[in-house]
């Protein structure tokens, strides 16, 4: 018997019923590979075959790198065949395969799909980040910070590690808020994520990652120092860890690797340190910045580090103060979601 055997029933249900609203008939793609938890993979298919929806569960050999890296692994014509023919899809793989080949063709080509990203969930991960999680209030607290966000001209972001960064936001461009429903055709990931890509060229200032940067470090044991001019880092410094790093990114050789995909910020009751990066990404006050990969700009992989405890300002006024939500207007829905 597994641990969390009851819970992990009801995240599954709460996965396909309220999350994804699995319809009778739909064929539901689960993708895994040799590092995805089969316990977690065979819950979510029984929830959807309870529904009367048609689970698929693939299963391929774990690429030794995520996204493009992963086409040389993956059998990418028949992969990309069952994606065209889905209604939704669950990636649940240990490396995310969201931008390889038969990822981008089948969002491209599929426009019914509706994918919900769940990179290398474990038993955990769903009692914590899915089963116990009261997406109503969620989606109010997230959709209020976009807000303010979509409203704010500059930002600045610190933290206690040393992170001290600036930029503006490109007008009109409004940030993508990850709220956990995937019952529209799109592109979806597990809750507590606010996104976008500010002005590039005006992204300047340090970054400190000092929760965990994947790939390729994992948790990180020392902090790595990102010195950004014009949203392209110029200076990596720290240990043993930061130097991995490099080398990771002078090998892929690719100038987008360097450049900022996005900026994001992390508020997931429940989420935790731990190694995985999608879950790492969403704790509660944290910000990521992801570099290479993009939907428009294609590169070899994609990567993204954690800030923790970051305070945030919005045109000067103060969002949060080293991960603990100050703004007046959120208080209470932080309150409601246990994180206040």
């Amino acid at each position: 018997m597994h641990f969390y055997q009851y819970e992990l029933g009801k995240a599954a249900n709460i996965l396909t019923e309220e999350l994804f609203k699995l319809k009778s008939g739909e064929t539901f793609v689960i993708t895994a590979d040799t590092e995805t938890d089969p316990l977690v993979v065979d819950a979510v298919a029984t929830a959807a075959f309870t529904i009367g929806a048609k689970p698929m569960v693939i299963w391929t050999a774990s690429p030794l790198g995520g996204q493009k890296l992963a086409d040389s692994i993956l059998p990418v014509e028949s992969l990309t065949g069952a994606l065209k023919g889905a209604d939704a899809w669950l990636q649940m793989n240990g490396k995310s395969i969201f931008y390889s080949t038969p990822g981008q063709v089948a969002m491209n080509e599929n426009k019914k799909l509706r994918l919900f990203g769940f990179d290398g969930a474990t038993i955990s991960m769903m009692v914590r980040c899915i089963g116990r999680v009261d997406y109503p209030n969620l989606k109010r607290f997230l959709q209020g910070v976009g807000d303010l966000t979509n409203k704010a001209k500059h930002i600045r972001m610190t933290n206690p590690a040393g992170t001290d960064v600036e930029f503006d936001n490109i007008p009109g461009v409004n940030v993508s808020i990850e709220d956990g429903y995937a019952d529209e055709p799109g592109i979806h990931w597990l809750a507590g994520q606010i996104g976008w890509l500010p002005d590039s060229k005006s992204i300047n200032g340090v970054i400190v990652f000092d929760g965990s940067l994947g790939p390729p470090c994992g948790v990180l044991s020392e902090p790595i120092c990102l010195t950004m001019k014009e949203g392209v880092i110029v200076k990596i410094e720290g240990g043993a860890q930061a130097r991995e790093f490099e080398q990771w990114l002078n090998k892929l050789n690719h100038p987008q690797m360097r450049k900022v995909a996005h900026a994001t910020y992390g508020f997931l009751p429940g989420a935790k340190l731990s190694g995985n990066i999608a879950e790492d990404e969403r704790i509660w006050g944290c910000t990521v910045w992801g570099f290479g990969s993009t939907t428009k700009e294609s590169a070899p992989s994609h990567t993204d580090g954690i800030c923790l405890d970051t305070s945030i300002w919005l045109d000067g006024k103060q969002l949060t103060n080293e991960g603990k939500v100050v703004e007046t207007k959120l208080i209470e829905f932080a309150k409601k979601l246990g994180e206040a």
